[in-house]
């Protein structure tokens, strides 16, 4: 198998879009995140399914089994619970439609949705309309992404801190500009939630379903509101994977709150959604971070961090530590091991959702309990919360033969979940592997000064 060759970053592309802060910055409204000086915007080559293409230690020949899976039936496939042909053929069915509109643009070495903006369909010129004051256009967008298909919307101001330097070409190996269009001030995050029956069978191929139908979904209501915008003579660029950070836009616009599993954590399903954004001129009001008690809650709770088959989620507290390139530097908050969550990807053959399966805010909201355990994990009762939440076994991953036979909505457990309290011995067998890796990052740029 020939080596990947790494993407020539040598060369600043442009000026950097993000700026460090001259002091530590408070990030919405957050007890637990703060930008520091030392904050560096972030390259998408270095995200793990990028460096599963040209990092040597990733692009491997089971990374690209993996990768194939997505597309061949059977590459995967083994007599195992979650992972027979019709759970690979499950999961593959939704990717169909965000994979055909990344592959439209491969002549010009674009991957819509991935790596690059969605392309725009014939966009009109027209002069803009008016659409009064910014609230009341922002209650119009906001009941055309609903209508759409939007589960959830948010507004906010653009920030060029959360805009990739680059972006990364699987099929040239190299990185480019991300180019952003003067006049953009504002961003329309919508978000789509995941079936929460499929969730709970995670890590399964079964399960991988959930994040699947999600992107599907998020792709065609992001591509018919930035259609609308365009229409009403405005600029609208819709973003899936690409081009930007979705998560601080999602926080930054009300959506939630920022999680221990790195995550954005809705009121209405949880970390159970998938997050599109549409970058725009056209004037709109902004909505306000939110906060109900997640921040506090995860202070004490450790499911996700528990039931992470590869440990990849830190137990100890929000800092500015960083595992490895795939991190974001310089901004202090609860950090997640690319690498190992990548590998147990890899490895299993299809997406784990754990951290979203375990969390105590992934519930079906249209359940009173559901609503009781949300309120109480708001309050300084949220300690018992979690012991009651821990006996109602919610977080067990459910029996994927079973879910496909089960009319009723009623499952057997295949495993059954560690519950949410902090366990010393995860943490410090973490710890040990965190100085090994400091110890030889040390060794390492010792020998690279005395060269």
């Amino acid at each position: 198998m020939t080596t990947p060759a790494k993407p020539d970053t040598a060369k600043p592309l442009f000026a950097d879009h993000g700026c460090a802060p001259a002091a530590p910055e408070r990030f919405a409204n957050s007890d637990n995140i703060e930008i520091t000086p030392e904050y560096e915007g972030f390259n998408q080559h270095n995200d793990m399914f990028s460096r599963g293409l040209w990092d040597s230690k990733f692009a491997t020949r089971i990374t690209m089994r993996f990768y194939r899976s997505f597309v061949k039936p059977k590459e995967r496939v083994r007599d195992e619970e979650g992972f027979a042909q019709e759970d690979f053929a499950l999961r593959n069915g939704p990717w169909v439609v965000t994979e055909m509109f990344a592959e439209m643009q491969k002549a010009k070495d674009r991957r819509d949705g991935f790596t690059d903006d969605f392309t725009p369909h014939l966009p009109p010129k027209v002069e803009p309309a008016d659409m009064g004051d910014p609230k009341s256009a922002a209650k119009r967008v906001k009941k055309t992404a609903r209508i759409y298909g939007a589960d959830l919307v948010g507004i906010t101001a653009y920030d060029p801190r959360w805009t990739y330097r680059s972006k990364f070409s699987g099929r040239t190996m190299s990185s480019k500009p991300v180019e952003i269009p003067e006049g953009i001030t504002n961003v329309i995050v919508v978000g789509k939630s995941m079936q929460y029956d499929l969730v709970r069978m995670s890590p399964t191929a079964t399960a991988a379903t959930s994040a699947a139908a999600g992107y599907a979904e998020d792709a065609v209501t992001l591509l018919a509101l930035a259609q609308y915008i365009r229409s009403l003579g405005y600029q609208a660029i819709a973003n899936q994977n690409d081009t930007n950070l979705a998560i601080p836009y999602a926080i930054q616009a009300g959506l939630g709150e920022y999680g221990r599993n790195g995550l954005c954590i809705t009121r209405e399903f949880g970390p159970r959604v998938r997050f599109g954004r549409i970058l725009t001129d056209m004037p709109l009001a902004h909505d306000t971070p939110l906060s109900f008690g997640v921040e506090q809650t995860c202070e004490i709770c450790r499911r996700c961090a528990n039931n992470c088959p590869p440990q990849a989620i830190d137990h100890g507290p929000p800092s500015t530590y960083t595992f490895n390139q795939s991190n974001i530097k310089g901004i202090k908050k609860w950090t997640t091991d690319g690498e190992k969550c990548f590998k147990f990807w890899v490895l299993k053959g299809s997406d784990c959702a754990n951290c979203i399966r375990t969390c105590p805010y992934n519930k079906d909201y249209t359940r009173l309990w559901s609503k009781i355990m949300r309120r109480l994990l708001a309050t300084p009762l949220r300690r018992l919360a979690l012991i009651l939440d821990d006996k109602m076994r919610l977080h067990d991953q459910i029996k994927p033969s079973s879910w496909w036979r089960s009319e009723n909505g009623r499952f057997e457990v295949l495993e059954k979940a560690k519950d949410h309290a902090p366990m010393p011995d995860l943490k410090a067998q973490q710890d040990r592997v965190k100085a090994i890796r400091d110890a030889r990052k040390e060794k390492e740029a010792q020998e690279a000064q005395a060269q």
